[in-house]
């Protein structure tokens, strides 16, 4: 039996799974239409970052747990003027359910409604089109800025592509 989805932010007993979950979300070769697999290889995140958004003040990890199992998460974040998301990962094995949807609207409730953010702001790689075109279809929008991927950084993953670049998008939450 599935219990219905619940909706929190992570904690600090959540780091393992969620850096899990990332890994798979990101990096797993049979990870489904979001992997970046074909573009990125080496590690996503680790324990020490996920440890870091889920104790950072300015905002966290928002879960979203079926049968207690994190099963989507991502990073919200109060900037100047705006929220920021990221890291977003849906498990693979549980993509076309409706839960990455369910997460964005929550994050997005979240940054308005507790925040007082007018707009959410985000980078994705620019030649993700999929996944832009994804984004888009939510209502959000390329501001025009971009920013180069920070090759060399083992943070950040080890590219298999030349000339990555991020493409900021943006999305009104009022």
């Amino acid at each position: 039996m599935t219990d219905s989805p619940a909706l929190r932010f992570a904690r600090p007993d959540d780091v393992d799974e969620v850096v899990s979950l990332v890994e798979r979300a990101y990096r797993g070769a049979d990870a489904g239409w979001t992997t970046e697999a074909h573009l990125i290889g080496g590690r996503r995140t680790g324990a020490d970052e996920v440890a870091a958004l889920i104790a950072a003040s300015t905002g966290g990890l928002l879960t979203l747990r079926v049968d207690d199992g994190i099963v989507a998460t991502c990073h919200i974040d109060r900037r100047d003027g705006h929220a920021w998301f990221g890291m977003f990962a849906v498990d693979p094995g549980m993509q076309a359910r409706g839960y990455g949807r369910q997460l964005l609207n929550e994050a997005e409730r979240v940054a308005r409604e507790e925040w007082g953010a007018t707009e959410m702001r985000m980078t994705v790689i620019s030649v993700r089109t999929d996944l832009v075109a994804w984004y888009e279809r939510r209502g959000y929008r390329a501001t025009g800025a971009t920013s180069p991927f920070p090759y060399g950084d083992e943070r950040f993953g080890a590219p298999r592509v030349a000339d990555l670049r991020f493409a900021e998008l943006a999305k009104r939450l009022c």
